[in-house]
Order: structure tokens, then sequence, then C-alpha cells
């Protein structure tokens, strides 16, 4: 059976990575770079860095096009541009980046350790009124809240045991 490991070590290598203080330096150098946030909406719009845009992953490839309904034109415009997607973890970013890149995009980089890392690098965070979170805030919604199925706890062979 394969999983979401097995096709990020597909990906990975074709994927160019940046931790949190890198992407400070990018945006430096880079006045012009796009800040692509791949989560689901609710996720960013309760925390996402400040002038990230958000394209959840499950529109991605008509987002880039246009003519779509789910056509981003600040997105569909920027395949010259420098772009750095950005999920929760990492994971997320690391398949939309690949995505991007077999779509033509030609300068993507994928933030490691996605918001949760920007966050632990004390790095701004804004809620989608816009509002700066505080530290604890943006803490408090990192903190996991998993059950035990999706921690696999209790899982054996590939069914439950009580």
């Amino acid at each position: 059976m394969k999983r979401l490991k097995d096709l990020l070590d597909i990906c990975l290598p074709r994927v160019n990575e940046v931790f949190p203080w890198d992407l400070l330096e990018l945006r430096q150098r880079n006045p012009e770079l796009l800040l692509l946030d791949v989560r689901e909406p609710y996720e960013f719009a309760a925390a996402h860095i400040p002038g990230s845009i958000n394209v959840p992953r499950g529109i991605l490839e008509t987002a880039c096009e246009y003519g779509y309904e789910d056509t981003h034109p600040e997105l569909a415009a920027s395949r010259e541009r420098e772009v750095v997607v950005i999920c929760r973890s990492g994971n997320r970013s690391v398949l939309a980046a690949w995505t991007l890149q077999v779509l033509g995009y030609r300068r993507v980089h994928s933030l490691k350790t996605g918001v949760r890392g920007w966050n632990d690098y004390e790095q701004p965070l804004q809620d989608g009124g816009e509002r700066e979170l505080t530290q604890d805030e943006a803490d408090a919604f990192f903190t996991p809240h998993l059950t035990p199925a999706q921690l696999g706890q209790g899982w054996v062979t590939h069914r439950w045991q009580s």
C-alpha cells in the first residue's frame, strides 16, 4: 500500500525547500515574491503569513489557468515570478510546488516546516481579518487535536481493536 510518505519521497528531490529564515531573505531580496498558501480557507483565516494569498491545494490546477471558475488571476499570471508555497507543516506545499513546476512555474520553493515552523521561528502571523496574532494565540492554533485513530493507536492489521 502506498502512503503519503511514498509520494513525498518522489516529489522532494524535485522541489527546492526553504526554511523560515531563508524566506525572510527571499522577501528582502525580491519584493515581487508570491507567497502561496495552499491550506484550506478555514486554516488560512485562523493564521497565515502576512502578504500571502490563499489557493487551496484542491483547486490549485484550475486556479493556475484562466477560464475556470476557480481561476486566481494573480497566480495564473505568475509563471515567471518566484513563488514560495506554504502549508501547515511542509508536506502539502511540497506536493503543490511539484504540481506548479509540472504546470510550468519556473521558480518555485516550498516552505519547509510550513506555517508551524514560521511560528516556531517567532515570525508574525495574522488572522483572516489581518489582525496580528499573539504568540500564545498562534501556539494554541498549532496544538494538535488528533484522535487516537488519527494517531494510529488501536489499529492492528487494518482493523480496529478496542
